[in-house]
């Protein structure tokens, strides 16, 4: 029986946990659930600013999940952002420790060429790491958006995408669109130059990238999503697949 392969997931971090009032770190059980279902054995990253130890926790795995969660700061992609617009931005707690650490994380996964699943925060931090922008929040800067912030609803399909004929989305999940769950206010506004956006709703917000025949050839794997697949995988294989596909590309 071949070896599970190991999967790096990134937490987020909490004001307060269960022990104590300290700063705890989070992660929802459910891409856990998906990681285990798919074959993977889920491994959290370190809450750390060391690049070495970093560089050593993306070694010593098979590949990196990058979760949902946090707004990312704004003044990591546009120094003009104005104030109405940063009120929308939600503060995280730990002062802005997690984009530091999630961009060296990317940083590394791509000097190793290690395979990468990334959900909504994560999709979003891939085009940071890039030189890409993001809209801060797509109800006050997208004239005529679908609403995307859909919290309440967040095991429901509630929108739908195309896909890009062709892309390893679309052969995961088969068909011309793809119907998603919507809990984001932010989004990518265009894919920095590596990327290419792959799934896109009625209103134009890229709603899964991967890279560009130029650069795919660099990376075993690649699939960034701005919805929540491990929130669905009850609900339809399609959503499943994502995870069997990251996690087989993990063990190869």
């Amino acid at each position: 029986m071949a070896r599970p392969p190991l999967i790096l997931i990134t937490p987020g971090i909490a004001k307060s946990g269960f022990e104590f009032s300290d700063l705890s770190v989070s992660l929802a059980v459910r891409y856990e659930d998906a990681i285990l279902a798919a074959g993977g054995i889920p491994v959290i990253a370190p809450v750390t600013s060391n690049r070495a130890l970093l560089a050593e926790a993306v070694r010593r795995t098979d590949g990196v999940l990058f979760t949902g969660g946090d707004d990312i700061n704004p003044a990591l992609y546009e120094k003009n952002t104005p104030k109405k617009i940063l009120k929308t931005v939600e503060q995280t707690p730990d002062n802005g420790a997690r984009d530091s650490r999630e961009l060296a994380l990317i940083k590394e996964v791509f000097r190793q060429r290690k395979p990468v699943l990334a959900i909504c925060r994560g999709h979003q931090m891939l085009n940071v790491a890039f030189g890409g922008k993001l809209i801060v929040d797509i109800a006050s800067q997208v004239p005529g958006a679908l609403p995307h912030q859909q919290s309440k609803r967040a095991f429901e399909l509630v929108h739908e995408a195309a896909l890009t004929p062709g892309s390893l989305l679309a052969k995961i999940c088969g068909g011309k669109t793809l119907r998603m769950n919507s809990t984001h206010h932010q989004a990518i506004l265009e894919p920095a130059k590596p990327f290419v956006a792959t799934a896109v709703s009625a209103d134009g917000i890229v709603e899964a990238m991967e890279l560009k025949p130029g650069w795919s050839a660099r990376m075993p794997y690649l699939l960034g999503v701005q919805f929540h697949p491990e929130r669905l995988v009850q609900l339809h294989a399609k959503y499943r697949k994502i995870f069997g596909s990251f996690v087989a590309a993990c063990g190869e």
